[in-house]
């Protein structure tokens, strides 16, 4: 093994060239074989203070607005021939009610709770009573922000949590609920 002084930041891949990568992967055909096209449903849920992407705080959050990611990502879902439900709250009650109506015929959940992740326990049991493939997304890597956005009360649900690659990071959730093997693990 060769060591290297540089420091890690400078060999770290951009978001664009992770989104490749995963494409490069998943070029075979992502539909389960025993799903028809028009049964795949993605429910992509945005919580609190996600309608101000864009706009709060652009230096940590960037300039891409939420409706710019449901475009990019209903674009991508339109191409692996899936239909994706966009929902965005700012209220907990409103979340968890579209997902216990849509979430059981939905056939994954790509979810950024926001403020939420940190403490609904409400949210994560909804998920955790769906039962459906779901990635949890954040915009910024969570674990490197203050001490109280590094724990996710929702991830304990989610089959897996992406955070710090930007709005890419609901491309990549996209990818992976239909093509890459998600082990389903629940916490007894």
């Amino acid at each position: 093994m060769q060591e290297t002084t540089r420091p890690r930041t400078e060999e770290a891949e951009s978001a664009e060239s992770i989104v490749a990568e995963v494409q490069r992967i998943v070029q075979t055909d992502p539909r389960p074989e025993s799903v028809a096209e028009s049964e795949l449903k993605v429910l992509l849920v945005n919580g609190p203070n996600l309608n101000l992407l864009g706009t709060r705080q652009p230096d940590i959050y960037g300039s891409t607005t939420l409706r710019d990611i449901e475009e990019k990502v209903t674009k991508r879902a339109r191409e692996l021939e899936v239909d994706v439900r966009c929902f965005q709250s700012n209220h907990e009650g409103a979340i968890v009610d579209f997902l216990q109506k849509e979430g059981p015929t939905a056939s994954g959940i790509i979810i950024n709770p926001g403020a939420l992740t940190h403490y609904s326990y409400t949210l994560r049991d909804a998920l955790e009573a769906i039962d459906k493939p779901t990635i949890e997304v954040h915009i910024t890597n969570i674990h490197a922000r203050e001490l109280f956005r590094r724990r996710t009360i929702t991830g304990d649900a989610a089959d897996a949590v992406i955070a710090g690659l930007g709005w890419h990071g609901y491309l990549i959730a996209l990818e992976a609920l239909f093509a890459i093997p998600i082990t389903r693990r629940r916490k007894q």
